[in-house]
């Protein structure tokens, strides 16, 4: 059975293009929340919304960011204080959602950049070392006179797939992300 979601999940997000938010209805046998306590960079203490983190991330979010719980697939939607288009999301799937390789050229399709193999991935991963673990980040910038740009991260916890991805237009993403990386730096199981 978690392989078939693993299946349906990655399909789902086969289907995703652009900078379009979509999402599917999937039922949930157990609530989860972001598990998210803010501060940092001079934010105060602001409790998680009350949903069992059990197994959850959590993280940090710099000053001026917010959160806003997700639905369907998405697990959270950060909102950083930038102008222009963005969308940071988090995303958790179950198992290895569909493998590294593919969710990378999907992100790729995602701003209009053609795939890329094992090696070229391998030369464009970063690693950035949390206490959940190693999260593999990339970071890619389109082409065209629209520039749009590109900072992901993932990283497997407790059997899940963990998503943390801002997508945007160029300036918004440039301006974000030193804290897009701070929180990624965040990462933790508490």
């Amino acid at each position: 059975m978690p392989a078939a979601l693993a299946a349906l999940a990655a399909l789902a997000l086969a289907g995703c293009s652009g900078g379009d938010v979509t999402h599917a209805r999937v039922p949930k046998g157990e609530e989860s929340g972001p598990g998210m306590a803010m501060g940092g960079a001079g934010g105060g203490e602001v409790p998680p919304p009350p949903r069992p983190t059990e197994g959850a991330l959590r993280w940090t979010l710099p000053r001026g960011w917010t959160q806003e719980d997700g639905s369907g697939m998405r697990f959270a939607t950060l909102k950083a204080p930038a102008r222009g288009k963005l969308d940071v999301s988090v995303v958790v799937l179950p198992g290895p959602a569909g493998g590294e390789l593919a969710n990378v050229n999907r992100w790729r399709g995602q701003i209009g950049l053609p795939p890329m193999d094992e090696a070229a991935m391998a030369g464009a991963r970063k690693t950035v070392k949390t206490k959940a673990g190693e999260v593999a980040l990339y970071d890619f910038t389109s082409g065209g006179t629209v520039k749009s740009r590109l900072v992901a991260g993932l990283i497997v916890v407790e059997g899940n797939t963990w998503f943390v991805k801002m997508v945007g237009d160029l300036d918004p993403v440039v301006a974000s992300r030193r804290d897009f990386i701070r929180i990624v730096e965040s990462l933790r199981l508490d």
